[in-house]
């Protein structure tokens, strides 16, 4: 995916970084990283998505009640929306897409959607980890229910955590289903060297 590659470099480009002195280059190295690995993020929901039994988009383990817990529609629809929530409060000059309808959303509005807040969310990291004079984003707001922290390598760490969980409850719980997932969904998003060259990037993990 060589427009992923290209979608990373031109929003570097949109902030107007300042070259780094030689004593900043790793600082920079670990900037550039932490963005590709944002980028290849959705690449691993999207997977999931792929490779997902349609049965088990909105089963319930038998004897659950019907308001506990999420489906596993539910989780990707929590995911979409608190991606909104994200840009909202922290990047508002971005366009923030439409949310997911938890009662019907389908796989496939599900995946388009995601691509959407995903490539906004980009643009809200890049911005916020970089190092020009045209940087917006300065504070991370995870919403109402909590302080707000200035916009880092927390807010990174925070963002990509949050998705990683929800990915391993819905490979627990579609397995729970009797709907497990093929080895190249749930191995796939760890093959990360792979994810990083179907995203075009010329260099690997690091």
């Amino acid at each position: 995916m060589a427009a992923g590659r290209e979608s990373v470099r031109r929003l570097r480009r949109e902030q107007g970084n300042l070259v780094p002195s030689r004593s900043d280059e790793a600082l920079v190295e670990i900037r550039d990283v932490l963005v590709e690995t944002y980028a290849v993020n959705d690449a691993m929901n999207q997977l999931l998505l792929a490779h997902l039994d349609p049965r088990a988009w909105r089963a319930r383990l038998p004897g659950t009640p019907p308001n506990s817990g999420r489906t596993i529609a539910g989780i990707f629809v929590h995911l979409h929306n608190s991606r909104l929530v994200w840009l909202k409060h922290s990047a508002p000059h971005l366009d923030c897409p439409a949310p997911l309808d938890p009662d019907g959303c389908t796989m496939k509005q599900a995946a388009a959607a995601h691509k959407k807040s995903s490539a906004q969310c980009l643009r809200l990291l890049t911005d916020a980890l970089s190092t020009g004079p045209k940087r917006k984003v300065t504070t991370f707001s995870r919403g109402s229910w909590t302080r707000t922290w200035p916009a880092g390598a927390s807010m990174f760490a925070y963002m990509f955590s949050h998705e990683a969980h929800h990915r391993g409850q819905i490979i627990m719980l579609a397995h729970q289903l009797g709907y497990r997932f093929p080895g190249q969904a749930w191995g796939g998003i760890w093959q990360w060297d792979k994810l990083w060259k179907e995203h075009g990037f010329t260099a690997r993990p690091r």
